[in-house]
């Protein structure tokens, strides 16, 4: 007996899970890049909101057609994938269905499966058409140009070539079962690829065996390739959404997060035993000052950084944006993408240097983000509210606003005359204390 196929298959199993867990481990690298944050509090809420937003799809389903096909191809594709784990036991040891020894329930199995895989078929064929002949708005945006929107098609042929693989692969399995050929021993039931089977009738046994085993490695070989792809894909939120969801914010959505060091220095004026001569104690040996906001992507935190690989580019925070829908610069899905696609660029520079970042003169702000985007902003949350995964763009927009204002003094003219009125005045307008009352006169 030979074993080659066998020892070929294990050889492409190791090498597909070995590069998966090495960009994995990259990718864990490139999130750690941020500053450290609590988001290990209250866990009970935490798991509430990963059951129900990540595995429940609560918020997909806010748009009833594209949540309920997108349930079909996540749930299809989830379930259809346990068979994976019979595919790895018989490639490795040569067996054929080898759970076909659960009778009944393994027909009810692979008839389930199949169903599944036609609807998933189906519901990326809709999802094709939403986005390359009806061409709605989200998704013929801007910032959907080159990579991102071959990205997205990429991913729809790659599920619907393995559905079809899938299918194929049963159908010929069917076939052999039917006309009793060696080693394919009755087992599943196969109410779709059964309805394809019979166009294998007129071939030799042999051909048939041919298709089957080609659909088969091809289908393994599939799901290994797809699995790598992953990482240089916005399909990385199928594993990141769970995280993310777990680790999102539990405050209220129009509560801010203010600076430790600001509020230290707010307390220490209010106090009145403090000594306001008291000279500020000295940073540590080589401890570079803290900055204000975040002009990169190491200055945001690893959950901000977490949240720009978790983003589907869906393109719901945008056409919820009341700045986009006006005109105006800002789109919060090229906000995450920005940040993942800075992200990455610094990630391949820290592999260029041998694990150590070296200054390439960039940032996230002004090469990738503009200022004009991140004063377009209203701070409506609505982009925060519209994400079917709990990305935060709104968080990371408020952190570049406070560099540029503590950091760079480059607010907008007008709010910079607001904070000086605030100064000066105690109030946002040009009036001093001492005239507040004077519309009194008037009466």
């Amino acid at each position: 007996m030979s074993y080659i196929d066998n020892i070929l298959f294990v050889i492409i199993l190791a090498a597909g899970f070995g590069y998966f867990a090495m960009n994995i481990k990259k990718l864990w690298r490139n999130i750690k890049l941020g500053r450290s944050i609590n988001r290990f509090d209250n866990p009970s809420a935490r798991w509430n909101n990963m059951a129900m937003i990540a595995l429940g799809q609560s918020k997909m389903v806010r748009r009833p057609v594209s949540g309920a096909l997108h349930i079909i191809v996540y749930v299809g594709f989830v379930i259809i994938n346990i068979e994976l784990l019979e595919i790895i036991i018989d490639g490795i040891f040569g067996t054929h269905r080898i759970f076909s020894f659960m009778g009944g329930f393994y027909n009810f199995l692979i008839s389930f499966f199949e169903v599944l895989a036609l609807g998933v078929i189906v519901a990326v064929v809709t999802f094709w058409i939403r986005r390359n002949v009806i061409k709605l708005w989200r998704f013929a945006h801007g910032d959907l140009k080159g990579w991102p929107k071959s990205d997205a098609n990429i991913i729809l042929y790659f599920e619907t070539v393995l559905m079809v693989l899938f299918l194929a692969m049963n159908a010929a399995d069917f076939h052999l079962q039917t006309i009793g050929a060696e080693h394919f021993t009755k087992a599943g039931a196969f109410p779709v690829s059964g309805l394809i089977s019979p166009l294998f009738s007129g071939m030799s046994e042999g051909t048939v065996m041919i298709i089957e085993r080609a659909a088969w490695w091809l289908h393994i070989c599939g799901i290994l390739a797809f699995m790598n792809y992953l990482y240089f894909s916005k399909h990385l939120h199928i594993l990141l959404a769970f995280p993310n969801t777990y680790f999102a914010r539990l405050d209220p959505k129009g509560k801010f997060e203010n600076l430790d060091s600001v509020t230290a220095e707010v307390k220490l004026m209010m106090d009145p035993n403090a000594d306001p001569f008291a000279a500020q104690p000295a940073p540590a040996e080589g401890e570079e000052p803290a900055k204000f906001g975040a002009s990169d992507v190491q200055d945001l935190n690893w959950v901000q950084l977490l949240n720009a690989y978790t983003c589907t580019e869906c393109g719901r925070c945008t056409s919820s944006c009341p700045a986009n829908l006006t005109g105006k610069k800002l789109s919060p899905r090229k906000i995450m993408m920005d940040t993942r696609d800075r992200l990455e660029e610094v990630g391949k520079n820290i592999d260029k240097n041998k694990g150590t970042f070296v200054d390439d003169g960039k940032s996230l702000l002004n090469d990738y983000i503009t200022p004009e985007e991140l004063w377009a902003c209203t701070t409506c949350n609505g982009c925060v509210e519209a994400c079917p995964v709990n990305i935060d763009p709104l968080s990371i927009i408020m952190d570049m606003r406070r560099f540029l204002v503590m950091e760079q003094s480059a607010a907008p003219k007008e709010l910079n005359g607001m904070m000086t009125n605030i100064e000066n005045n105690g109030a946002p307008w040009q009036y001093s204390q001492m005239d507040r009352l004077n519309w009194r006169e008037e009466l």
